[in-house]
């Protein structure tokens, strides 16, 4: 068993459950110029896991993979090549999971005859008997719930995977967006909007000074000087994003968690001996041909960036939805409650967590998943301790 920081996770990361920081030319993608449009791109990217069969796609019914399955089914039926299977992970007893409605709208749409479709309970609960094999096998991956893909990377075995993984980070508008946008007068200014602009041009070290302050959640679980830690990483990451287009793209090939979590899936995708497995939305030819758009071309927003590419694909709907469905019910069930109460506080940083504020944190009615990490390594603690127990017992038979 590898050790609980594979892929180099920190200790706060762990505690966190949030890889954070941006790296260097870390070769997710390259920046060389494409004369592509965007569109053509994500088709040449699907072209190599469909000439690998089965070809599946990892279809939740959100946008992202929604339009990673149009696309594929397109270019299937224009090359003359098997269309691709979408394949769902369902949770029948996890209402909150729920996008069958979507599902089948995308699929009817798209006119696919096979769809598969698997139903579990507590299989892929975050201690559940699919994370426990992972676990067993790879010690701790980020994201906690890497091991999602596990039953699809199976039914894929000799094959090909396709996933939408990398959507929100490609076609969401950087952070520094509006300010952008009213200071070339394509929107209509604000009062609020003279600070976005003072801080999108400020240096970034005051960028950071003002962003540290600004932390998207409080992390009951973490001790004052680790929250303080952390919310100085979370935001250097947010001030070293760039105002213009081009830097933008550049920098979202370099974020690190993109990078950890990708080579997760690649790490599971061997085991099952999955040949090609393509993320389209953070292909090489498709970040460059994003960095190569005319001013005029480029995108406002999500909705109009998913408009544009696939909207003589998908219908409006799925296009322009507001929601995005989670998943945290499915992986915080009955095998993660179990554990959880039986906690004896072993397998976390103790210089960073307050284990009676963990508990209590899972002890509540929806734990927050960023703490579901933490439930990981917990339990490779305890695997590891009843591991040594044996050997000393062996030890002490053999003498």
């Amino acid at each position: 068993m590898t050790s609980p920081t594979t892929y180099g996770l920190d200790a706060l990361e762990v505690a966190t459950g949030l890889v954070v920081g941006v790296g260097p030319e870390l070769g997710l993608v390259g920046r060389s110029p494409s004369s592509e449009s965007p569109l053509a791109a994500i088709e040449r990217a699907v072209l190599p896991a469909l000439r690998r069969p089965p070809c599946l796609v990892s279809f939740s019914g959100g946008r992202d993979s929604s339009a990673v399955l149009a696309v594929a089914a397109a270019v299937a039926r224009r090359e003359g090549l098997p269309v691709p299977i979408p394949a769902t992970n369902r949770f029948p007893d996890a209402t909150t999971t729920d996008e069958s409605e979507w599902q089948e709208r995308v699929v009817s749409h798209l006119g696919l005859e096979d769809w598969i479709r698997l139903e579990h309970t507590v299989e892929l609960d975050c201690v559940g008997p699919v994370a426990i094999e992972v676990l067993r096998r790879h010690g701790l991956l980020w994201p906690f719930n890497a091991h999602f893909h596990v039953p699809l990377l199976r039914l894929a075995s000799g094959g090909s995977l396709l996933t939408g993984i990398g959507g929100d980070e490609a076609l969401s508008p950087s952070r520094w967006s509006r300010a952008v946008d009213v200071l070339h007068g394509r929107i209509r200014p604000e009062p609020r909007d003279v600070l976005r602009i003072a801080l999108a041009l400020s240096p970034r070290v005051l960028r950071h000074r003002v962003l540290r302050h600004r932390l998207p959640a409080l992390y009951p679980w973490l001790r004052p000087h680790a929250r303080r830690a952390f919310a100085s990483a979370w935001a250097a990451q947010c001030a070293s994003e760039p105002v213009g287009w081009v830097a933008h793209i550049g920098w979202v090939q370099r974020l690190r968690y993109l990078h950890v979590g990708l080579a997760s899936l690649r790490l599971l995708a061997a085991d099952d001996d999955v040949h090609v497995v393509v993320h389209p939305f953070v292909d090489r030819g498709f970040m460059a041909a994003l960095s190569a758009l005319a001013p005029r071309e480029r995108f406002q927003s999500r909705v109009s960036a998913t408009r544009a590419l696939f909207g003589a694909l998908l219908p409006k709907p799925v296009l322009t939805r507001p929601t995005k469905t989670v998943f945290d019910e499915a992986f915080w069930n009955e095998p993660s409650r179990a554990f959880a109460a039986g906690w004896n506080g072993e397998g976390v940083d103790h210089e960073l967590v307050d284990a009676e504020a963990l508990v209590d944190e899972w002890a509540s009615p929806n734990p927050d998943p960023r703490s579901f990490l933490l439930v990981q390594a917990a339990w490779l603690a305890r695997q590891e301790r009843s591991a040594d127990r044996v050997e000393q017992a062996l030890d002490n038979a053999r003498q």
